[in-house]
């Protein structure tokens, strides 16, 4: 068996099937790794069209449509290599790009998982939105990376090239030892889809494991294929999975007060959606929050350790970025 399994999760994507499969084949070093195609109850005719297109990809026809989460879980309890990449079906990587991240990985034996540097499909020069070159945290829970704060992308000039320890490594392309994927638990069916990969790299290093970006291996990356980043369902995933994984991986010393602080700062939020007369946001953030209360409560079990007080750069970006002007990762 080759040691790595790229694994694609599917739902009603045929067009991107045809526009970025052929890319993910033609760039993938295909001595070391398998192309899986694994679909999440598609009613269009993706396994039709993988099947008399594409023979030498693998597939794993799914009944229903099992949310991001669901889906890889049930893919990688019918795969067994050592490791897998959870890939994005609008991802198109640059030739080679495999090769540094199993490398790394096979000479890094604490390091759970690792990304590529993602640049946009939208915009080839600039960072994609989601994971840039590296993901972190700040002190409140709000996701930013290495090239991304917030709406602001930066160009990418080489400035984050260098390989780094990050937070949170992109389900667009994330690389991962199964085992060790499998022994955190996978990801979070609940979140259904949005920060369920941040959700599990901090569940990895609560583990003992390290995160990392590895540049030199590089993908391009569409972005927003599946759900608009207008969409309100983002907004109110996005608010409410947050909310989520603060709650499940803080520990009793300092999880009440974090949540309260986190509470208040998406109330803002939701008067400035109000104020501006985006009712569908607010009301996505009402909801987020409804429900958060309600799904919290089947999480009954918590860490003894604070990541976020461990940190060596302890940011606050809503400081940062709105009264600072810091609009960049440096």
């Amino acid at each position: 068996m080759k040691p790595v399994a790229v694994i694609i999760l599917n739902w009603n994507g045929v067009a991107l099937l045809e526009k970025y499969l052929p890319d993910v084949i033609a760039n993938t070093d295909l001595s070391i790794a398998d192309i899986i195609v694994a679909d999440n109850g598609s009613t269009d005719s993706s396994v039709e069209f993988l099947k008399s297109r594409f023979p030498q990809v693998g597939i794993l026809p799914f009944d229903s449509n099992h949310g991001f989460a669901g889906g890889y879980n049930l893919a990688l309890a019918e795969t067994g290599y050592r490791y897998t990449v959870l890939l994005n079906s609008d991802v198109s990587p640059m030739k080679g790009w495999l090769n540094p991240l199993y490398d790394f990985m096979e000479e890094n034996g604490n390091v759970a998982a690792v990304q590529p540097k993602i640049r946009s499909l939208r915009n080839r020069q600039q960072f994609e939105h989601a994971g840039a070159s590296g993901g972190f945290i700040d002190i409140n829970g709000y996701p930013y990376c290495r090239g991304r704060v917030f709406t602001t992308v930066e160009t990418d000039n080489g400035q984050y090239d260098d390989t780094a320890d990050i937070f949170w490594a992109s389900g667009a392309a994330l690389m991962v030892r199964t085992d060790l994927y499998k022994k955190a638990g996978g990801l979070d069916e609940d979140f259904f889809a949005h920060m369920e990969e941040i959700d599990l790299c901090w569940r990895l290093q609560l583990m003992g494991y390290r995160i990392c970006v590895v540049p030199k291996s590089v993908v391009m990356h569409l972005g927003g294929a599946s759900l608009d980043y207008s969409d309100p369902r983002k907004t109110y995933l996005n608010f409410r999975n947050n909310l989520l994984m603060l709650h499940k991986n803080l520990p009793d010393t300092t999880r009440c007060r974090k949540l309260l602080v986190r509470r208040l700062l998406d109330t803002i939020a939701w008067i400035k959606y109000v104020v501006t007369l985006d009712f569908a946001d607010a009301s996505a953030i009402w909801r987020a929050h409804r429900d958060f209360a309600k799904m919290s409560k089947k999480y009954t079990s918590h860490p003894s350790v604070d990541l976020l007080a461990k940190m060596p750069d302890r940011r606050n970006i809503l400081i940062d970025y709105y009264v600072r002007g810091k609009k960049t990762y440096r």
